[in-house]
């Protein structure tokens, strides 16, 4: 049984007891932060936060596939999608030796 994900809430407390601040303050940094995030992927292309990883926009050609209840082949137009890239040091400290469980 997977232990549960850290609420949005919970996140908010973290980082208010962490940086000695309330919770108003540290709520007003995530969304900054979010939303510098995107408007410097949607203006550059990329964006880099240190030690996690980086959002990237990148462009997908057009291409074929198949319908998988028909199995009829169907063209894929091209179009940008957001990836994000996780970081080295992020990977190593997660699963530290590669793919090992």
């Amino acid at each position: 049984m997977a232990a549960a994900r850290m609420t949005q809430a919970q996140l908010v407390r973290h980082m208010a007891e962490k940086c000695e601040v309330n919770n108003k303050a540290a709520r007003g940094f995530l969304d900054e932060l979010a939303k510098i995030a995107l408007s410097e992927t949607k203006k550059n292309g990329i964006f880099v936060l240190p030690g996690l990883g980086r959002l990237v926009k990148s462009n997908r050609k057009a291409r074929m596939g198949r319908n998988p209840a028909t199995g009829q082949a169907i063209k894929i137009p091209a179009k940008t999608v957001v990836k994000f890239r996780v970081a080295k040091a992020a990977k190593d400290a997660i699963v530290p030796g590669g793919k090992k469980k």
